[in-house]
C-alpha cells in the first residue's frame, strides 16, 4: 500500500484556478483458455455452490470501505441500470454498435483504499483511490486487472474491456488510480507525484484482487492478466518492468511513453500545438507546418484527425501533464494558458522539454519506463494515433524491449488505421478501423501463448480489410 499523502497546498496556492474542463476531454474469438478451470457453480475443485455464495466473508485487503452485491448481471447489460457502472466515465472510448454480452452473474464489490485526495465523486465518497472487483459466479480461474485510460475513474473500462473478460469467466479488478479528473496534477507533494501513485495503485489493487479471488473461490488464480489502453497501457508496461512476480502477462493497448530523454508526450504535444494554426489558416505557411508535424510524429494520411485533437485533445493534455511534472514552467499559473500563442510568455505551444532543468527530467524519471519487462507482453497501437503518435511511443517502446534483451517476451502488432479513441471510428468509418477487435485477439493471442498453444504472430503491421464492412470490423482482427 502507498503511503498516506498530504495535498500539497503550497503547490496549488501559488496557482490561479483552473477552468472548469470535460473529463472526457482528458483522454479520454471467444477461445477458453487451456489453463481455465471449469466453470459453474458446483464444478471443479472448491468452486462455489450457490450463485454469490459467501459474499459475507469478502474483505479486499487494505482497504478504507467497501460494499459488496450481488447482481444477476456484471456486465454493463445490467450494470447500467442496476447503479453498479458509470457510462460517463467510459464515453467515447468504444463503437457505439459494440454488443454488450450477457449472461454473467456474480458478485460485485466497490470500495476505495486510504487516500487524502478527493477527486473521484463516485457513489458520493468524494474520495480517491477507488476500485471495483467483480468476481463471476461462472470462474475460469483467472484474475484479469486493469487500470483506467486518460484520468477516467474506475469504470472506464467497462465496455472495452471488463464486459468482454467477464464474459470468458475471469474475474476483473480495476482502479482509478489514486486521482482523477483535470485537477488530478494538485495530488502529491513532488512534481510527478500523481502519476508515481497510478503505480503504486494498480500494484495494491492487484495484490487485494488476488486475495478476494482466493476468498470467492477458495483458491489462488490460476493467471493474473494485466491490461489496458493509454494511460492504462502504460501502467501494463510498468507493471511488468516493476512486478512481473504478480502477473503471468499483459496486453498493452497504446500506452503512453514515458522517458526522461524523451521521447515522451511533452515532446511532441507542443509541436502540435505550435504548428497546428499555421496549418490550419492555409496559405504559404500550410505546407511547411503540415511539414513541421509530420517531423514531431503526426503521420502523413492523420490530417483529417488533427482538428478533432487540436479542439479536445493536446492542448488540454500538454498542460495537464506538464503542471504535474514541470509546474514551475509557467510560475503562478495553473496549467498554462488555453490555446496561447506561440510566442506569449509561459506559453505551452513555446515548452522545450530538452531545455528544461535537470529536476524536471528527473520528475519524468521517477515513472520511466525502462524496457526491461520480466513477463510476456503483447503491444498494439494504431498507425494513425494522433494523442500518442506511433513514431514516437510503440515502436520506441518496441525498440527499447529488444535494447534490454527481453524481445523474447514482446509481441508488437501496429494495426493499420486504428487511432487513439474507437468513437472516432464511427465518425470516419471509411478511414480508420476500431482497435476493441485487435484487443480481444490479442487477449486472445496471449492466452494461447502462456497456455504453451502456440507462439503469437511476429512482429508486423496489421493490415486493414480492403472493403470490409463495418461490421466486420468491429467484431473481427486476425493478427496473423
Amino acid at each position: 500500500m502507498p503511503p498516506h499523502r498530504t495535498p500539497a497546498r503550497g503547490r496549488r496556492a501559488r496557482r490561479t484556478a483552473l477552468g472548469a474542463l470535460s473529463l472526457a476531454a482528458v483522454c479520454s474469438l471467444l477461445i477458453t483458455p487451456a489453463t481455465a478451470a471449469p466453470a459453474g457453480p458446483g464444478t471443479g475443485p472448491g468452486a462455489p455452490d450457490a450463485h454469490c455464495a459467501g459474499r459475507a466473508r469478502l474483505h479486499v485487503p487494505g482497504a478504507a470501505h467497501q460494499q459488496t452485491a450481488c447482481l444477476a448481471e456484471l456486465t454493463t447489460a445490467g450494470t447500467v441500470s442496476s447503479g453498479h457502472t458509470d457510462p460517463a466515465d467510459y464515453a467515447g472510448l468504444t463503437p457505439k454498435d459494440l454488443p454488450a454480452p450477457t449472461g454473467v452473474p456474480g458478485i460485485q464489490i466497490d470500495g476505495y483504499f486510504p487516500d487524502t485526495s478527493a477527486t473521484n465523486t463516485n457513489h458520493g465518497w468524494h474520495h480517491d483511490a477507488q476500485f471495483v472487483i467483480r468476481l463471476p459466479d461462472h470462474w475460469n480461474g483467472g484474475l484479469v486487472v486493469a487500470g483506467t485510460p486518460g484520468n477516467r475513474e474506475q469504470y472506464a473500462n467497462d465496455r472495452a474491456i471488463a464486459d468482454w473478460v467477464l464474459a470468458r469467466g475471469y474475474a476483473y479488478a480495476a482502479t482509478d488510480k489514486g486521482n482523477t479528473g483535470t485537477a488530478f496534477h494538485r495530488d502529491g507533494r513532488r512534481p510527478g507525484d500523481a502519476l508515481a501513485e497510478w503505480n503504486t495503485r494498480l500494484t495494491q489493487l492487484t495484490r487485494a484482487a488476488r486475495t478476494v479471488v482466493t476468498q470467492r473461490y477458495h483458491r489462488p488464480p490460476a493467471r493474473t492478466l494485466a491490461t489496458g489502453l493509454s494511460n492504462g497501457g502504460y501502467l501494463v508496461r510498468w507493471q511488468l518492468e516493476n512486478h512481473p512476480e504478480l502477473y503471468d502477462g499483459g496486453v498493452d493497448w497504446e500506452g503512453t511513453l514515458w522517458r526522461a530523454d524523451g521521447p515522451n508526450p511533452l515532446t511532441s504535444l507542443p509541436a502540435a500545438l505550435r504548428h497546428y494554426p499555421a496549418y490550419a489558416a492555409g496559405g504559404p505557411a500550410a505546407g511547411e507546418a503540415a511539414a513541421a508535424l509530420h517531423r514531431a510524429g503526426f503521420p502523413a494520411g492523420s490530417e483529417f484527425l488533427w482538428p478533432y485533437h487540436h479542439q479536445v485533445y493536446w492542448d488540454l493534455t500538454q498542460r495537464l501533464y506538464r503542471e504535474e511534472l514541470d509546474p514551475g514552467y509557467d510560475g503562478a499559473t495553473e496549467a498554462g494558458t488555453p490555446y496561447c500563442a506561440s510566442g506569449t510568455p509561459g506559453c505551452d505551444a513555446d515548452y522545450d522539454y530538452a531545455a528544461r532543468p535537470a529536476a524536471v527530467h528527473r520528475a519524468v524519471g521517477r515513472i520511466a519506463l525502462t524496457g526491461r519487462i520480466g513477463k510476456p507482453l503483447i503491444t498494439l497501437q494504431g498507425t494513425l494515433d494522433v494523442l500518442l503518435p506511433i513514431s514516437e511511443d510503440s515502436d520506441v517502446y518496441h525498440r527499447m524491449v529488444h535494447e534490454a534483451g527481453r524481445g523474447f517476451l514482446l509481441r508488437y502488432y501496429r494495426i493499420e488505421d486504428g487511432t487513439h479513441t474507437d468513437a472516432l471510428a464511427d465518425a470516419f468509418p471509411d478511414r480508420l478501423r476500431p482497435m476493441v477487435p485487435c484487443h480481444r485477439s490479442a487477449f486472445a493471442a496471449l492466452e494461447r501463448w502462456l497456455a504453451g498453444n502456440g507462439v503469437p504472430p511476429a512482429d508486423h503491421t496489421v493490415p486493414r480489410p480492403s472493403g470490409a464492412a463495418p461490421a466486420t470490423v468491429l467484431t473481427s482482427c486476425p493478427l496473423s
